[in-house]
């Protein structure tokens, strides 16, 4: 489908790809197109929904500035997927032990390994970046706990909706998918330059239409330091899903059948900022909970833990400068959800899936996200779908 409403009250248009979105999420949008450093539009994903600041799923183009709050505080957050060479049938009928299996192997919620796990060479690579922007922020590693387990968290899952996945797509192949960021060193440093931004914005009496739109100009002070950090946060949430995924075949390859990984779908992130050129301009592309979809390029677009999946192509679409939603978007809160539901619900909704169906993920049940059927219906312009996935294991943080 193509753009189905446009907010024209800004300096820039508002580019919204779907008809379910929330006052709040409205408003925040519009507050973005208020800003003067804007390139051309912002675009808005199909799992819109609000977000601090920011609205989760959308797209900003910015020339000469940046925005930490609307990258975040889980910086590179995204998504990761392979196909194994096995089939349904050659999986066992009980996949709790699967399920355990996994949950030993990598480390859930606030959790990390008890040793360093984590490839040397990819521990000295990220040590040195690491210790560059240390140099110049030293209270970052003031922060102790995540700046002295980041080695130790590498190959972690989090909490919250980050997960790990094993899938069946139409051909009745099976997939390993799971979704994580940069951990807690990752979000020492978003909420460090989120903190200075704003600071920067009162010393220099900026008025903004929303306080969490705090920026970094291009040649002001901290901008630099910024996007060397950025990109370290980036780096190491890129890394920390292949050092998961590595995790979980090894502990996958004990319990089933010899397989091979066939396919690596993607490693995408979906909260991350980087330069593109877009309508003829070099620009910033911050995107808040949305993913990358140039032409041809493959992408993860998961349902929440009861509801299908998507590896799509991209199409290049131009109006939502080569992007596409990043899951089903929350469609209430977290108090919301875990007001509205119960355990019956949750078992209910997920019901076929080997997961957790305590009271503790109830903010995670089906019901507190959009469909997401709807979600790529509206985005038929923006991705092609290649595999449908169905989870049939699901571990939660």
């Amino acid at each position: 489908m193509p753009v189905k409403r446009i907010i024209t009250k800004g300096k820039v248009p508002v580019k919204i790809f779907t008809d379910e979105i929330e006052q709040s999420a409205y408003k925040q949008l519009q507050n973005i197109a208020e800003l003067p450093f804007i390139h051309h539009h912002v675009a808005a994903m199909p799992d819109v929904h609000t977000g601090i600041g920011a609205t989760v799923g959308a797209v900003i183009p910015t020339k000469g500035a940046i925005i930490p709050a609307a990258v975040g505080v889980d910086i590179g957050c995204g998504m990761n997927a392979v196909r194994l060479s096995l089939k349904a049938s050659e999986l066992p009928d009980n996949l709790k032990r699967i399920r355990s299996h996994i949950e030993a192997v990598v480390p859930v919620g606030f959790d990390m390994h008890k040793s360093d796990r984590a490839r040397q060479s990819t521990v000295k690579t990220l040590s040195s970046g690491l210790n560059l922007v240390l140099d110049k922020h030293p209270k970052i590693a003031k922060q102790k706990k995540p700046y002295q387990v980041w080695i130790r968290q590498l190959g972690t899952l989090g909490g919250g909706n980050h997960f790990i996945e094993l899938c069946l797509d139409e051909n009745q192949d099976v997939w390993v998918m799971l979704h994580s960021g940069s951990r807690g060193i990752g979000n020492a440093i978003g909420r460090y330059f989120i903190a200075l931004a704003k600071r920067d914005m009162e010393r220099h009496q900026v008025r903004l239409p929303d306080k969490d739109l705090a920026y970094f100009a291009e040649g002001a002070e901290h901008f630099d330091e910024y996007v060397a950090a950025v990109n370290w946060a980036q780096e190491y949430a890129m890394w920390n899903r292949r050092e998961m995924m590595r995790f979980i075949v090894d502990a996958l390859s004990c319990e089933l059948a010899r397989f091979k990984v066939t396919k690596e779908a993607i490693n995408c992130h979906h909260n991350y900022v980087t330069v593109e050129s877009h309508y003829g301009e070099q620009v910033f592309v911050t995107r808040k909970g949305a993913i990358r979809a140039g032409l041809g390029e493959l992408g993860i677009i998961p349902g929440s833990m009861g509801a299908k999946s998507y590896i799509v192509r991209g199409l290049g679409n131009k109006t939502s400068f080569a992007s596409c939603a990043h899951g089903a978007g929350r469609r209430m809160s977290r108090t919301q959800a875990k007001r509205r539901f119960g355990v019956e619900d949750l078992e209910h909704q997920t019901s076929g899936v080997e997961c957790r169906k305590d009271k503790s993920v109830i903010d995670e049940i089906p019901s507190a996200y959009k469909d997401i059927d709807t979600v790529m219906a509206d985005q038929s312009d923006l991705v092609d779908v290649v595999h449908t996935l169905k989870q049939i294991v699901c571990v939660k943080g």
